[in-house]
């Protein structure tokens, strides 16, 4: 198939304080333009934050070495105009809302997600040089563009609430007559560049380009309805001009047109500093809702940018993240992605204390009708279940190797039975309950949904002449093959019981399927092992490289096998070595999953070791990544790795700093949210933690391993002896009403319990593409 061609250019231009944790309400920093960030000494996360901009001396020439900017719903990616660096740098303007509505054609052709198209910044002269930063603490990017006729000062964002992508320029004298050039993209699937298409599939018509009293508007129909519309203009004062550019989309109806003009029209009315004040206070409060710093000054700037671009990338209202983010390049990806790419997603969120930011519950509870239609016709009464890949609203479309995947049935072949993945996205939704303990989520959303998952199970779960409870063949992702007794379905199966049952008790609810889930959990087969660990399923060994950790999922994130016993901790040790032990297929997300099950075991060097390996491998300048296309899963889930290393809180222990390398003495953590909601402020100096604070937001069980040696007190918030129980094994059981707090220090120490970053044990570049 020829490549697209693209579409017509269109010009525009030319004639136009140190926070205490007894406050834990630290005083927001004074949002100020700045060329260079000065030192906060009073302010950790301007300290921190201003430490991990990324800074760009050299030209970023794609997506994974340039700035990015977004909202969760607009996004843009910048970078060198290919085939014409000197002479433009590329604006890409995409949304991820942006989809086609041709169900026929399945989720990767006829529900994908639509490239939109790019907006040039074209100076007078041949560019030169360049010196930006993204400034995380803003949202902004800014700095300038140096050619042979002058200089272009820039300023850019894409505003929080309003959606829209405002460019200042200032240019030098030299430099006045720089243009704004859009360029339409061909409403095609980006997966057109990679696979053959479906049979009757086309490219939807051009976008049509029409002036709106000053406004210039690109209106791109859609064959199936609807429309999706770019409006920008440009607004002078001076010799600085700002352009705002904002998309919408309409789908079955015509109005993005209508909404568009609006957007620019109120937006083109404020300067670019008004329109800064208010984006930046929301990226301002949103950091502080957490801190964290830990003295390996590479992983800590890692660690800012994955949760600036978490909050570019998702919101709860907005879809959940396609594989790219808002961020759509050419990828044959184009969709949302449910065998493990959502779930890694979002799992940051959780320990970050950033809830707001949890498109999963919302989408799977606001679209749950739609996952009933994804199962075969005999089963939709009961059950329910998610395709490997949707568009927004969890719409599969045609099920085919070429268009989808669908959910297949257990024991039949084709379409490919992999069953398990709704099971998979509602553990994430459980990480939401249980890191919230609101009810409503446990209530309205994960007991009636999982509840339908695990049915579809148990219409295929058969005795067999051992008196086990087996299951047919199904899939697991991505190895190849279908197997009985297949490891990610019962890991997934054992797990969804005993949640049931404990929401059941939880909720009050007397189930009829409660005796059908005891019986599962005394009864399934046995998860299939041989000498070297975990099988794919009993009959296929696992025996060639595998990027995916599928057949290890008891063991993280679900932690039903924890190493509890010698035995088991030899099999988790075993599995984990073998599975990473095969090169060739191995990617990203295969050493951050072997980084937090390494923190399972408290081997903390193992940890950062495997997060070397993703850091030196595999994340790109500007820490995106790579694989046929891009996929934003990687990095962010490389974040939850850390906090694995940080804290942990499954099984109702909250086990602090369980898995830090040595060289890691010196760490901070504040606000950190935990299982059974809990707000966990730590210090460890020197080796030794000196303090660990505890609030309880909704009065829930507290057991916490502390790590402090010897004998502690226990202060509540008035620093009054607080009772408190040995657990065993280090931990100590606290009881604690909703509001209330804990203070643990080592007996008769009173340590400062001032948030500040550490001293890195060493300098490292910043990310971004520096002069090094």
């Amino acid at each position: 198939m020829p490549s697209p061609s693209r579409r017509t250019v269109l010009t525009t231009g030319s004639a136009l304080g140190g926070a205490l944790l007894a406050s834990g309400l630290p005083t927001p920093a004074a949002a100020a333009d700045r060329a260079e960030p000065a030192a906060h000494p009073s302010d950790p996360w301007r300290t921190v934050l201003d430490d991990a901009d990324l800074v760009w001396e050299r030209m970023p020439a794609t997506w994974y070495e340039g700035p990015f900017l977004g909202n969760g719903f607009l996004g843009s990616g910048i970078y060198a105009e290919p085939n014409a660096a000197s002479k433009a740098v590329r604006f890409n303007i995409q949304h991820s809302e942006v989809q086609d509505h041709r169900p026929e054609f399945g989720s990767l052709f006829g529900l994908a997600r639509l490239p939109i198209g790019y907006f040039t910044l074209e100076p007078v002269g041949t560019i030169t040089g360049l010196d930006w930063r993204l400034a995380l603490h803003d949202a902004e990017l800014t700095g300038t563009l140096t050619t042979d006729k002058g200089t272009l000062a820039l300023r850019a964002l894409v505003h929080n609430d309003r959606s829209v992508l405002a460019v200042e320029v200032t240019p030098s004298e030299g430099e006045r007559g720089f243009r704004w050039v859009f360029h339409p993209a061909d409403a095609i699937s980006p997966r057109a560049a990679f696979k053959p298409l479906p049979d009757g599939y086309q490219g939807n018509p051009p976008a049509e380009v029409a002036d709106h009293d000053g406004v210039t508007t690109a209106v791109q129909p859609l064959l199936a309805g609807g429309q999706h519309v770019t409006a920008w203009r440009e607004r002078s004062s001076g010799r600085t001009r700002t352009l705002y550019a904002h998309v919408a989309h309409s789908y079955p109806h015509t109005t993005a047109l209508g909404r568009a003009l609006k957007v620019i029209r109120g937006t083109a009315r404020l300067s670019y500093s008004a329109l800064a004040v208010t984006h930046r206070a929301w990226w301002q409060s949103y950091y502080r809702k957490s801190f964290l710093s830990v003295p390996d000054a590479r992983i800590q700037r890692f660690y800012w940018i994955q949760l600036y671009k978490a909050a570019s990338a998702a919101r709860r209202d907005a879809p959940v993240m396609a594989t790219s983010g808002p961020w759509l390049e050419p990828t044959p990806w184009p969709n949302t992605w449910w065998n493990l790419n959502a779930q890694l997603e979002y799992w940051l969120v959780h320990g970050s204390n950033h809830l707001e930011l949890d498109a999963i519950t919302r989408a799977l509870g606001e679209f749950r009708d739609n996952l009933a239609k994804e199962v075969a016709q005999p089963y939709r009464a009961d059950s329910l279940g998610i395709p490997r890949t949707t568009d927004p609203h969890l719409v599969n479309g045609a099920a085919g190797t070429l268009t989808g995947y669908g959910v297949g049935i257990p024991g039949q072949d084709p379409p490919t039975p992999e069953v398990g993945n709704l099971t998979w996205a509602l553990h994430n939704v459980w990480l939401s309950y249980r890191h919230t303990m609101d009810e409503s989520i446990l209530r309205d959303v994960l007991f009636p949904l999982l509840r339908k998952a695990i049915n579809y199970y148990l219409h295929f779960l058969e005795p067999g002449p051992d008196g086990r409870l087996h299951l047919p063949a199904t899939f697991s992702p991505e190895y190849g093959g279908d197997s009985r007794d297949c490891n990610y379905d019962l890991m997934l199966l054992t797990w969804g019981c005993r949640t049931l049952l404990e929401s059941a008790q939880l909720l009050g609810v007397d189930d009829p399927l409660t005796p059908r889930w005891r019986e599962v959990l005394a009864r399934r087969a046995p998860y299939p092992t041989d000498g070297n660990g975990f099988m794919i399923g009993a009959d296929i060994p696992f025996a060639k490289s595998h990027r995916h950790y599928s057949h290890l999922l008891a063991v993280y994130p679900l932690y039903e096998v924890t190493g509890r016993t010698p035995d088991e901790r030899a099999l988790i040790e075993r599995s984990l070595a073998h599975w990473v032990g095969f090169e060739g297929a191995l990617q990203g997300y295969t050493f951050t999953g072997a980084a937090s099950m390494s923190a399972l075991l408290g081997k903390g060097e193992d940890a950062l070791k495997y997060l070397g390996e993703l850091m030196t491998r595999f994340i790109r300048p500007n820490t995106m990544y790579q694989e046929s296309g891009p996929v934003i899963e990687t990095p962010l889930s490389a974040a939850q790795s850390l906090h694995d290393m940080v804290c942990q809180s499954w099984g109702g222990i909250i086990r602090v700093f369980p898995a830090l390398p040595h060289a890691w003495a010196d760490l901070t953590v504040h606000q950190f949210r935990t299982e059974g909601a809990f707000l966990l402020s730590a210090v460890r100096r020197g080796g030794t933690t000196r303090w660990v604070r505890l609030v309880s937001e909704a009065g829930a069980s507290c057991v916490v391993r502390h790590g402090i040696a010897g004998p502690v007190d226990v202060r509540d918030g008035r620093g009054r002896p607080l009772r408190h129980a040995d657990a065993g094994d280090g931990a100590l059981g606290i009881a604690l009403r909703k509001g209330e707090s804990a203070l643990i220090t080592a007996r008769g120490d009173r340590p400062d319990l001032t948030v500040a970053p550490v001293s890195p044990n060493e300098d490292a570049p910043r990310w971004g593409l520096p002069l090094i």
